[in-house]
């Protein structure tokens, strides 16, 4: 169900809220009714303080439309798209300033973005028609109160990050060589699927909920050959049964009795030998496409998975991290490094290199300390481990 309070037309622009006031005080994430109108002071004060960001209209997309109303399946990438050159721009269009990115406008299906063009500059903002079709478009602040059936719309499409928000993980050092492992199979089985037991010895503490890894690979920094860290090879997850006997005991017989555990989920079999990491939690909190606050420069260190190379759509992981300031929904170029050959214009040319060439982007969407890992968009070329990435 919607809540609104609604406003009456607004006839100048400079009255107009900008989308920083209606982030603060409409846009909520929370699932439930917030605080109610007027604006405060505050929020105000923010609006007037971004009043004046938006885009050169040079920089909006060659057709980009004056309205848009947001259709259920649209993603923030694909509207950024057809209002913008350059997506990433998003949140000067919108207004946003740094610490808005982080909390960011709520976009749902069905709502109205109104295209405005005012001194040489574009901002959008959110509008409802009043009256019927052609009839004056106003700008109206609302609460919102959502189902999930009228949740926000995401950056990306999820169904391709999903499973890598938790099934891909880095890890600082390599905890996996003295992790919990899977001993032995149930009676009978070689592997394990999905409802087999498994047991398990280690440290488990109180923790219930596992996943399974295997094979952590270390991943080198092309450029210093320092570890930045170990990804694993994701094969499910299992949850704790009963627990074992950590200390042998006359009842076995001097033996210890692992853990039980059922395997609740599964990308692969599980097989003796696995090890175990607690459960992640997966964060689907909204995030807006943005280049990063300062130049950037890193490189991709590998790609997800047995892929020779990376192309539109599939994962790598950047040398770069939270400690160079990445964060989820940064947007980086991605570029080949142009090669070093001879002058062929005359006999026995010298040594040239060719310049770089830029061959797509790439969406960061889950950050460690030291590595990030990204989605490959708009890509024109394979993406190679070593390719370089900048701001866009």
């Amino acid at each position: 169900m919607t809540f609104r309070f609604r406003r009456s037309a607004l006839a100048q622009p400079a009255a107009a809220l900008n989308c920083a006031a209606l982030a603060l005080a409409v846009l909520s994430a929370a699932p439930s009714v917030t605080q109610a109108f007027p604006i405060t002071p505050a929020e105000r004060s923010t609006a007037q303080q971004v009043a004046s960001k938006g885009v050169p209209l040079s920089e909006l997309a060659e057709n980009a439309p004056d309205t848009y109303t947001v259709k259920r399946g649209d993603t923030l990438w694909h509207i950024s798209g057809m209002f913008l050159k350059s997506p990433w721009r998003w949140p000067e269009l919108w207004g946003m300033n740094l610490e808005q990115i982080h909390n960011p406008h709520l976009i749902y299906p069905g709502q109205l973005l109104v295209l405005e063009k005012i001194d040489g500059m574009a901002r959008l903002k959110l509008g409802s028609t009043v009256g019927g079709v052609g009839d004056t478009i106003k700008l109206s602040p609302s609460i919102r109160s959502e189902s999930s059936e009228t949740a926000a719309i995401g950056a990306i499409p999820m169904n391709l990050i999903a499973p890598f928000l938790t099934d891909a993980m880095i890890f600082d050092a390599n905890q996996l060589a003295t992790a919990p492992r899977i001993v032995a199979a149930q009676e009978g089985h070689l592997m394990m699927g999905r409802g087999n037991l498994a047991y398990v010895s280690g440290n488990l503490g109180n923790t219930r909920n596992w996943q399974i890894f295997r094979e952590p690979k270390a991943l080198v920094d092309p450029d210093t050959k320092e570890v930045l860290g170990y990804e694993a090879r994701y094969v499910g997850s299992a949850e704790r049964k009963q627990d074992g006997e950590a200390r042998p005991g006359a009842e076995t017989g001097g033996l210890s009795v692992p853990s039980t555990f059922s395997i609740t989920s599964n990308k692969e079999d599980a097989a003796v030998g696995d090890r175990l990491a607690p459960a992640t939690v997966r964060d689907f909190a909204p995030f807006v496409p943005h280049p990063p606050a300062n130049p950037l420069n890193g490189k991709v260190v590998s790609l997800y998975g047995d892929a020779l190379s990376a192309g539109q759509n599939q994962i790598v992981s950047l040398n770069r991290g939270a400690r160079d300031g990445l964060e989820r929904g940064t947007v980086l170029a991605l570029w080949h490094e142009g090669a070093i050959t001879h002058d062929k214009s005359v006999n026995h040319g010298g040594l040239i290199k060719l310049p770089d060439e830029r061959i797509g982007i790439v969406f960061v969407f889950r950050v460690f300390d030291r590595m990030a890992y990204g989605l490959v968009l708009d890509t024109t070329e394979p993406t190679l481990p070593g390719d370089r990435v900048t701001q866009p």
